[in-house]
Formats: C-alpha cells, sequence, structure tokens
C-alpha cells in the first residue's frame, strides 16, 4: 500500500524543483496589481447604480475575484519565500 506518499512514474529528477524565482517574480509584479484592481472595482461598484452596465453584482463579482487573486498571489509569495529561505541552507 502506498499511504499517501508520491509515486514517480516519469522521467523527471529526484530533486527537481519548480521555478521558485519565477513565481516569487510573478506573484510579486500581480499581487499589488490584484490589489489596485481590487480598490478600483470596489470604489466603481460603491458608486454604481442599478442601471448602470456593468451593474452592481458584477462589479462585486469582479471586486471579489481580484481580492482572492491577490490572496493567491500574497499566499504564493510566502510559500515561495520559505522554500527558498529552506534551500539555501543556514547562513554561517
Amino acid at each position: 500500500m502506498n499511504h499517501g506518499r508520491h509515486r514517480r512514474t516519469g522521467t523527471e529528477p529526484v530533486t527537481a524543483f519548480s521555478a521558485l524565482r519565477l513565481r516569487r517574480l510573478l506573484s510579486g509584479i500581480f499581487l499589488p496589481f490584484f490589489l489596485a484592481l481590487t480598490a478600483v472595482f470596489c470604489v466603481w461598484w460603491a458608486n454604481a447604480d442599478s442601471d448602470d452596465t456593468p451593474g452592481p453584482g458584477a462589479l462585486g463579482t469582479l471586486t471579489l475575484a481580484c481580492a482572492l487573486l491577490a490572496v493567491s498571489a500574497a499566499v504564493d509569495l510566502v510559500v515561495v519565500q520559505r522554500r527558498l529561505r529552506g534551500t539555501r541552507g543556514p547562513r554561517d
């Protein structure tokens, strides 16, 4: 039985890592971008009337989507930073 362990099926190296520095760069770019979009959509949503296009429902959905993407980028940035710190080893 394989109790929760991933069994290698491909030809990837045993010590394969994801592109952590690229993930850090992308998260660092998109976190402020999605935070800014969240703020813009939130203000737009607060000032929207029911007869506007897009309507308040669509603007609320856009605000929530951007906020969730910002949270996702922030969490990814924290995870990547921890992994990068762990691969560098202790400093003397």
